[in-house]
């Protein structure tokens, strides 16, 4: 494996000093004694995941082609290039119009608001397959998966936690709206693939679609810190497993991530396909992304 020397230098400028962070969060990080089932969330999923098994009796290749689409914008758009790359990372900048319309999309894909997202992405990175990450498959394969979205606290998930981890966001009206309303926008999408396009539109456009989304990238937080090669010699397990990079526009290339964690590029060789990094290219070459993030290594030069 390839030793970066500047992994630490590379984190989200919100993310605090280890020393400096707020004992109860860390501790409920860690011991989860604080945590109850988020008894919402389960039933949303149980609702989602039943409406999809409905999808053999309402097939239609419009309804499969409307899944595609809003896969790509909710998970692709959405989740991988705003919530990930531009929220979390800031791997670019955009014009805040942009941002906003693009965390809109996020929140279709129904995993959280980007307050939600963002700061357990970022306690993830702080704390990577240590005690306190909050889906670490050493914690088990299913928890890693899945279940540990069906969890929550108030240190982990409530103000306390949006303080440290997501300031700008917090500060930010919109966000902050979009916090409160992201399902009720999910649920307009549902309604209006329905108008649109009947039965069919609504299983595929929204069950299927919201399925596939979800578990294509909870296999970033299972399968690429389980399988795959690791390239860099980072503090964690993060590996890089080619089809889940195929399933999330490039989100599988994990270890190169957490090598570089801000970079916008995730695929660092010319055959790790990374759509997303793709997508931001072309958003820079049309003057809408700037400041756009790179691989760097003192030791290697520029890879970008």
């Amino acid at each position: 494996m390839e030793h970066f020397g500047g992994i630490d230098q590379v984190t989200t400028a919100h993310e605090a000093d280890r020393t400096s962070s707020p004992a109860q969060v860390h501790e409920a990080l860690a011991s989860r004694s604080e945590w109850t089932l988020a008894w919402p969330t389960i039933l949303w999923m149980v609702f989602v995941h039943a409406g999809a098994l409905a999808a053999p009796f309402y097939f239609s290749w419009s309804g499969l082609g409307i899944c595609l689409l809003l896969h790509w914008m909710t998970g692709g758009l959405g989740i991988c290039l705003c919530y990930h790359r531009l929220l979390t990372h800031r791997s670019f900048q955009v014009p805040r119009p942009i941002e906003y319309i693009l965390t809109l999309l996020g929140a279709l894909a129904t995993q959280g608001s980007a307050l939600e997202w963002v700061g357990a992405h970022r306690i993830h990175h702080r704390f990577s397959d240590e005690p306190e990450d909050p889906h670490s498959p050493r914690d088990g394969h299913f928890w890693s998966h899945m279940l540990w979205t069906m969890w929550r606290s108030e240190a982990t998930n409530g103000p306390s936690m949006w303080r440290q981890y997501v300031p700008d966001l917090a500060a930010d009206r919109f966000h902050r709206f979009l916090h409160h309303t992201h399902i009720v926008w999910a649920l307009a999408l549902g309604a209006g693939l329905y108008l649109l396009g009947g039965m069919s539109w609504l299983v595929w456009g929204a069950f299927v679609r919201t399925v596939l989304v979800y578990h294509s990238t909870w296999f970033v937080n299972w399968a690429c810190h389980v399988w795959g090669y690791q390239r860099y010699a980072t503090r964690d397990q993060s590996r890089n497993l080619w089809w889940v990079a195929l399933v999330t526009y490039g989100e599988g290339w994990h270890n190169n991530h957490h090598a570089f964690q801000r970079s916008a590029r995730h695929g660092v060789r010319w055959w790790e396909i990374d759509l997303t990094y793709w997508t931001i290219r072309l958003m820079a070459l049309v003057r809408i992304a700037r400041q756009v993030q790179l691989p760097y290594s003192r030791q290697q030069g520029s890879m970008g």
